[in-house]
């Protein structure tokens, strides 16, 4: 083989190192620039890669975001008054009011409250730990307010309007809704606030049931003077208190020692303003439509005391206490700078309406 190898390269002329490049295929060997080149256009792959992810997280953060938002302020917009006749017609499957038993209106409305607490948007949720629920403090303090005034409602109607005297025998059905109703308003573990609320409805219901039906034996309702003298009483220190808080975010000085005149500032703190606002405006918005059926249920009696004019005025002042804000924040200005006070604005109309409450009080306890 080497002789034929020999003869050929003999024969044509060429070496053998020429012979075995020419019987070898040419393989380039990189130089040290392309491997570099190689290695930063990887990188460069990478990096990009990994921007186009980071960018993809943010966009899906900033839409969350959105979401989030928008979704709280669909929550956090105040349930609309009601028809508190209409609602009572709908819920007994009839169409005239005269056949609606007395107290029926009055019993419907605070249920009617009350399932509006628990199936308006976004549901119950001083509960919630969640987002965005968790964030909104606003409407956990407007539902709060509401449900002071459906608990004083429903006390009422247990003790006095239910009864016919002191001695006489409490409705088995609202000795059972009272206490659903003070239910710890923030459990949502087991039980949880809405289902123990839940009951109180139903119990109401049944209530409402036995009333209709016309078994006076089983349900009673009785509109009196003393009666509602009763339930305005605890409404003039519910609206009393509420006043005062709202008069305090923008501060006073309150005298605790007249000897030694020892003073000292009496002020909301500023990261609690909103919550007083929007407790007392979910608490007039429950009394609205409780003086409303009041003011049907009692209506003899407000006719003979010639208290009609004195209930609308009340329920006027609390209305315009319900007015839309045009700020989305709660403003929390001086009383004459240059921003609104909320707070001020709304505890005038709370005190017009509670100085109206004792008027109506006065006129229910003269003979």
């Amino acid at each position: 083989m080497s002789e034929s190898k020999d003869a050929m390269s003999w024969v044509t002329g060429e070496s053998d190192s020429e012979l075995r490049a020419e019987l070898e295929p040419e393989t380039p060997i990189p130089v040290e620039s392309e491997i570099v080149s190689e290695t930063l256009d990887f990188e460069e792959e990478e990096e990009k890669k990994s921007r186009g992810f980071l960018w993809f997280l943010g966009m899906l953060a900033v839409l969350a975001l959105i979401g989030l938002i928008v979704v709280g302020w669909y929550w956090s917009r105040e349930p609309e008054q009601f028809d508190v006749t209409a609602e009572a017609l709908t819920r007994a499957g009839i169409t005239n009011p005269d056949e609606l038993k007395r107290g029926y209106i009055y019993s419907n409305t605070l249920a009617h409250i009350a399932e509006t607490l628990l199936h308006k948007p976004g549901g119950y949720l001083t509960n919630d730990v969640s987002p965005p629920s968790i964030l909104m403090d606003n409407m956990a303090s407007w539902e709060f307010g509401a449900l002071i005034m459906l608990r004083d409602a429903t006390s009422v109607l247990r003790n006095h309007f239910a009864r016919s005297q002191s001695q006489s025998r409490e409705n088995p059905d609202l000795a059972k809704t009272e206490p659903y109703f003070y239910f710890e308003s923030n459990s949502w573990a087991i039980p949880s606030t809405e289902g123990e609320y839940q009951k109180g409805i139903d119990s109401l219901h049944r209530y409402m049931k036995d009333l209709n039906s016309g078994n006076r034996r089983r349900a009673g309702f009785h509109a009196r003077a003393d009666n509602l003298s009763q339930y305005l009483q605890v409404v003039e220190k519910r609206l009393g208190s509420f006043s005062q808080r709202l008069s305090s975010s923008s501060g006073h000085e309150r005298k605790f020692d007249v000897k030694q005149r020892k003073n000292a500032m009496v002020k909301t703190p500023w990261l609690e303003v909103d919550n007083e606002f929007y407790e007392t405006r979910g608490a007039a918005w429950a009394l609205v439509q409780i003086l409303k059926a009041v003011e049907i249920e009692f209506d003899d009696v407000l006719r003979g005391k010639n208290a009609k004019t004195t209930v609308r005025q009340i329920i006027h002042n609390l209305e315009d206490s319900l007015s839309p804000s045009l700020s989305p924040i709660v403003l929390n200005g001086s009383g004459f700078g240059l921003f609104a006070n909320y707070s001020l604005t709304m505890a005038n109309y709370i005190a017009r309406a509670n100085a109206g409450m004792l008027d109506l009080r006065d006129l229910m306890m003269r003979g």
